[in-house]
């Protein structure tokens, strides 16, 4: 299939919602959704493993707040750590997950604007980590406390995915911004992206193997857009 740009994806999603009703909270949560049956396929049993979701407060992190719920009955140890306030949340659909995983006893929640040092340890100490910091939405250089948190999941021994794409790597043009995720795998949705379709020199290393997650829009609502 042919690779599309974030701004296509935009369009297909936006045809998505508001000509066929596939509404953008079951979008969000059928990515979500994906990214929890890779790792569960992945690790086969998951518990007492400590997975720790690292969000953005964009749709991104509302991806990683749903695979966290969907996680969490499967006996893991949840961390979800939101960069920011839940005021940011920028969309209906990830402040909707976040109240729902508000609500769980199950799954530990963590927010902020710095990278304090309990979030350090717990970054340090996971197992598996879910990069749902930036997605395809990365636009300008990175900043605290986002710099760090690449750092520090860069730095630990826990088994990273990206959702969508490596925070840092350019969802268009494949550049490495000087701050990015070195993931495991990358977890991207409905079509490969131009930046990863074109991962050579070196920049495997980023992205780690990429799959694909169909997320339910129908394939009409492309028409005109690819």
């Amino acid at each position: 299939m042919k690779p599309i740009t974030s701004d296509q994806m935009y369009a297909i999603e936006q045809n998505g919602h508001s000509i066929f009703g596939m509404r953008r909270f079951l979008m969000m949560e059928n990515a979500g959704h994906g990214v929890a049956d890779f790792v569960v396929q992945k690790f086969k049993t998951l518990k007492n493993k400590r997975i720790v979701a690292i969000c953005g407060t964009g749709n991104n992190g509302g991806d990683g707040f749903v695979a966290s719920r969907h996680l969490a009955g499967y006996g893991a140890k949840i961390v979800v750590i939101l960069l920011g306030s839940p005021f940011d949340l920028r969309s209906e659909e990830a402040r909707l997950n976040w109240s729902i995983i508000e609500k769980m006893d199950s799954i530990e929640l963590i927010f902020g604007k710095e990278l304090t040092s309990e979030i350090k340890s717990r970054i340090a100490n996971a197992n598996i980590i879910l990069d749902g910091i930036f997605g395809t939405g990365i636009k300008d250089e990175i900043r605290q406390p986002y710099a760090s948190a690449i750092d520090a999941i860069n730095n630990s021994k826990a088994y990273v995915l990206a959702v969508d794409v490596p925070s840092g790597f350019d969802p268009n043009t494949g550049q490495i911004h000087k701050k990015c995720i070195m993931a495991d795998a990358t977890i991207t949705f409905h079509r490969l992206k131009v930046g990863l379709a074109d991962n050579k020199k070196n920049k495997n290393k980023y992205t780690g193997p990429v799959y694909v997650e169909w997320i339910g829009i129908p394939p009409e609502a492309e028409k005109g857009v690819v």
